[in-house]
């Protein structure tokens, strides 16, 4: 089942803690999502660089939407990240294309980027679908 992608952006739009952690859904589309956070003093760490909990909810969001883009909810049941590059201004971009799409699991990749399309991290997750169709109750 294929989902009204302006029901789904709308549904993400309730994820209070992305929100308040100042991400953004940018794009969505079948198997594909990209999100954006500008990075401000909140989000960095005692070295001065963006946290890297900050990062991971960044392609976390990205993976969510990607992998729930058939309004068939899915739930992460395992991620990982890797950090490559370390940033503490400007914006980072995560774009999630799910790999595998499959009744019960789904297998999602996300690249984050920095503002000059630098690699700052790579995740990867795998979600469970459930035999519900998403909420749309948050609209």
């Amino acid at each position: 089942m294929e989902a009204n992608i302006a029901a789904i952006q709308d549904f993400f739009r309730g994820d209070k803690f992305a929100l308040n952690a100042g991400i953004e859904l940018v794009e969505v589309g079948k198997s594909y999502a990209k999100t954006r956070m500008e990075i401000k003093p909140e989000h960095l760490n005692g070295g001065g660089v963006c946290q890297g909990g900050a990062i991971f909810t960044l392609a976390d969001l990205a993976f969510a939407a990607a992998v729930n883009s058939h309004a068939t909810l899915t739930y992460s049941i395992s991620s990982s990240i890797n950090f490559f590059r370390s940033e503490s201004r400007g914006w980072l971009y995560a774009e999630a294309r799910e790999v595998f799409d499959h009744k019960r699991l789904s297998n999602c990749e996300v690249r984050v980027t920095n503002e000059a399309g630098l690699l700052v991290a790579t995740f990867v997750g795998t979600g469970y679908r459930k035999d519900q169709p998403l909420p749309f109750h948050a609209l």
